[in-house]
């Protein structure tokens, strides 16, 4: 059962703990818990650390010219050993999961060309790019089957704009070198799609990231963490109301508040081991889960922790440690972890304390290999003049967005924001852009909210205003609420006019009417 936010208000006071900006932990368990109810799987769950971290493999253009990389992808069904000794259907990018992933240059236009080979609707959302609205992915604009497909049996899908079975996206990739990641967005269906495959990294580079000499090539590693639940024959197991994913949508009601898997997959491998030399790594991580958050930690840990050089928006303006990193839905962490200081054979596990049993370990390293003595971490990364000058005495409007359930469609409890279901005939603000606002946002339990579009930066968190999280430093795309918190966040609206949206990234949450509209004008 759920509290609401009320509730819990009046038992707690709204009250949570300010960190200092160099963390030495920051658990999870005094901010908020993971919202959902786990799928047990029909499968004899596999072994831990036996397989090798899969590294997913890098999408090459089909062609270049003087401003632009074209790339081209196919979402399509294939077979996929996940489980060693099963086979999975996948829903992939290029049938693979997770997709390939793309990498861009600052300042150099993308653009990839997606052909749907599936049995249902897609969107293609890229989460933290900065791109016209029509290339966003916005939850009605569908790319039906090649094959041919209807709008998913819901009318209101209708409205879109609707491709037969291809759409191009271009990405002007006018931001600051960052890891991004690319998935399904349909209206209603995100939650399923995504679990069945549709994600993959997309990575930006820019000369001010490269100038720093920072862990590259194959020390440069991405990890994108989600749970998974598997039926008896290998595939992956979901409670959706409808199995094909074109009539009802969400999932049945006893998993309103979140699907949790049973299985740790990293790169799509359960509990995998990572072979490295004594040296330093760069990881780039991202908590892909539909409703599963994250406590990252390492036993036994190294001296200076996980080393955070960057954020959803990219790099940090200098490093910060922390003993742990709490990791929310859509999040992304940029972290340099420092395996020098082990032996050869030493094995250091990445841990989950939010998770129990199999849940509370992500995956191994193991030292193999001796190496040079690694780089110091440059004191500085980047230069953030826009977010240091960015103030909240800039800000000339305040708008308050309560995240709460207290709506009902078709006789089943509904997700709401200010109280209302999600519409994509309303639009909840209309920001003029260039302007800079105050969005003060509530959540009822928790919520992991994201907005499309435009990054901000973190004022406070709780009615008293307490100061950000270390972890909340730089420029952000997503916020993880814990039950009954408020967060006060800053955002300038200087990018392209039009229509986006913000929502949940729980994405049953989502799916089940969590998202507003807003409209840069």
């Amino acid at each position: 059962m759920t509290l609401s936010r009320r509730t819990l208000l009046r038992a707690s006071g709204g009250l949570a703990i300010a960190l200092p900006l160099v963390s030495t932990g920051c658990s999870l368990s005094d901010r908020s818990t993971t919202t959902g109810k786990s799928l047990e799987s029909a499968i004899n769950l596999p072994a831990k650390y036996e397989r090798a971290l899969p590294i997913p493999k890098k999408l090459r253009p089909v062609r270049s010219d003087d401003t632009t990389d074209y790339f081209e992808i196919v979402q399509r069904a294939e077979q996929q050993e996940i489980v060693p000794g099963t086979t999975t259907s996948v829903w992939g990018y290029d049938g693979t999961f997770p997709g390939p992933t793309i990498e861009s240059r600052s300042g150099r236009r993308t653009v990839v060309r997606h052909r749907n080979e599936l049995p249902v609707p897609t969107v293609v959302h890229l989460h933290g790019a900065r791109t016209s609205p029509e290339h966003d992915g916005y939850p009605i604009d569908l790319v039906l089957p090649a094959g041919g497909g209807g709008h998913g049996g819901h009318s209101h899908m209708a409205g879109g704009d609707i491709s037969e079975g291809q759409r191009t996206y271009v990405y002007p990739m006018r931001q600051r070198a960052s890891t991004l990641w690319y998935h399904d967005h349909r209206m209603d269906f995100t939650g399923p799609a995504v679990w069945r495959g549709l994600a993959g990294f997309h990575i930006v580079r820019d000369d001010e990231e490269e100038a720093l000499g920072l862990p590259s090539g194959d020390r440069e590693v991405p990890l994108m963490i989600c749970d998974r639940a598997f039926e008896s024959d290998g595939s992956f197991k979901y409670p959706a109301r409808d199995d094909s994913l074109m009539g009802d949508p969400g999932v049945e009601e006893e998993y309103l508040d979140g699907v949790l898997g049973d299985v740790m997959l990293v790169n799509g491998a359960p509990w995998p081991v990572f072979e490295v030399a004594a040296t330093t790594y760069r990881f780039r991580i991202l908590n892909a889960s539909n409703a599963r958050r994250l406590e990252l930690g390492l036993d036994p840990a190294p001296d200076d922790g996980f080393i955070q050089i960057g954020s959803d928006g990219g790099l940090l303006g200098s490093p910060v440690t922390h003993d742990s990193i709490p990791i929310a839905q859509a999040e992304r962490f940029d972290v340099v972890i420092d395996f020098s200081g082990y032996d050869l054979g030493d094995e250091i596990t990445m841990t989950n304390d939010a998770g129990d049993d199999d849940m509370a370990e992500v995956m191994r390293f193991r030292v193999v290999r001796k190496a040079p003595k690694p780089e110091p971490i440059p004191d500085t990364l980047a230069d953030l003049r826009a977010y240091e000058e960015l103030k909240e005495a800039d800000a000339e409007v305040t708008r308050k967005f309560d995240f709460d359930q207290d709506g009902e469609r078709d006789g089943m409890d509904m997700w709401t924001i200010n109280g209302k279901l999600f519409d994509v005939d309303r639009i909840d603000a209309k920001p003029a852009r260039d302007s800079v606002e105050i969005w003060e946002l509530s959540s009822d339990p928790a919520h992991p909210i994201h907005l499309h579009q435009v990054p901000f930066k973190v004022l406070s968190r709780n009615k008293n205003d307490d100061e950000p999280l270390a972890t909340d430093a730089g420029w952000k795309d997503t916020i993880d609420l814990k039950e009954g918190e408020t967060a006060r966040i800053l955002v300038k609206f200087d990018s392209y006019p039009g229509k986006y949206v913000l929502h949940c990234h729980n994405l049953e949450h989502e799916d089940m009417a969590m998202m507003a509209n807003f409209e840069i004008v």
